[in-house]
């Protein structure tokens, strides 16, 4: 598995960084917990046949497909989960091995979200 990943675009990577500030914040206003491992889902923008490119590569990170759906403009979009904190470290590195899939992939990475982990007894 040791696959040579591509560089990704530091300013891209900057760009993901504010929108994922701004994610990191409303879940930390809800009360979120973000070294608590949880759910995290990411999307990706780009044809089924890409799609099965992404499913190959993503799941030696650790994901698995969660859904395929289409947008308004019937543009299919793919959902892929993962089991990670959300703190600042590993949410860089989660948008990293995203852009990185975009590269190699030819789909364009539209973004994560989770459900607001508060801790306590479950």
């Amino acid at each position: 598995m040791s696959q040579n990943l591509p560089p990704v675009d530091e300013a891209r990577l900057a760009a993901e960084w504010e929108a994922d500030k701004d994610v990191l914040a409303n879940l930390a206003a809800n009360g979120d917990v973000a070294r608590i491992a949880r759910a995290v889902d990411v999307s990706f923008r780009g044809s089924e046949k890409d799609f099965e490119r992404v499913l190959i590569l993503a799941s030696q990170f650790g994901f698995v497909e969660l859904d395929r759906e289409e947008d308004e403009e019937g543009d299919p979009f793919l959902f892929l989960e993962c089991f990670q904190p959300v703190d600042e470290v590993s949410i860089r590195a989660l948008a990293r091995k995203c852009l990185q899939i975009e590269i190699l992939c030819g789909v364009e990475y539209d973004g994560w979200g989770c459900e607001a982990q508060a801790g306590g007894v479950h």
